[in-house]
């Protein structure tokens, strides 16, 4: 698809996000342009809703839930639960991938939250995980070079709401993507970003 089409799209699917994973959805890409985690680690099987409201928005997505993940057969042998840190991780993935949405440029890195609820918890069993997320804010800084979302995600599984991650931030920046991996250059060692 077209970079224009991408940015006027309401929904993606599975195979979309995952070609959006290995940066092949959009053929006519600007510089810097993000890419969400591959699977397995892409939290999310499809989008069903992206709403964008000047500065503040709204997303939903969903994951069906399947009897072998990964995850599962190691947290915990003998008690398999979704390790809750992957649900926080997903609303930082679709809150990262909202600011592409927008037209931000560069890579995203999850910043942190206020607060995190865990009140209930996702099995083998269960059918589907849905991901609510209210943006609150979205900003641009830095002459366009930098970007930010602030926004509070719902987990629900099976209709059930589970968990509350409040206040959840992620950043868009240029000039921070390793392309070159496993080369040593530039961008190879991680520590504090002077942002």
């Amino acid at each position: 698809m077209k970079y224009n089409d991408f940015l006027n799209k309401t929904g993606f699917s599975k195979d979309e996000l995952i070609a959006f994973s290995y940066g092949r959805l959009v053929d006519d890409p600007p510089d810097e342009f993000s890419r969400l985690p591959a699977p397995p680690f892409l939290m999310v099987d499809r989008i069903v809703e992206i709403e964008k409201r000047g500065n503040k928005g709204h997303m939903v997505a969903e994951k069906d839930v399947q009897l072998d993940e990964w995850f599962f057969q190691c947290h915990f042998n003998g008690d398999p639960v979704q390790p809750g840190c992957l649900g926080v991780d997903a609303v930082w993935q679709l809150l990262g991938f909202y600011c592409v949405c927008c037209g931000s440029r560069g890579n995203g890195r999850a910043l942190g939250c206020k607060e995190v609820s865990f009140d209930g918890q996702i099995r083998p069993h269960n059918a589907l995980v849905r991901y609510e997320i209210d943006v609150r804010r979205y900003s641009v800084l830095q002459g366009g070079n930098t970007s930010l979302v602030v926004g509070t995600g719902r987990v629900l599984v099976d209709g059930e709401h589970i968990y509350t991650i409040n206040d959840a931030k992620v950043g868009v920046f240029t000039g921070i993507a390793y392309t070159d991996y496993p080369n040593r250059s530039e961008n190879a060692v991680g520590g504090i970003m002077n942002r």
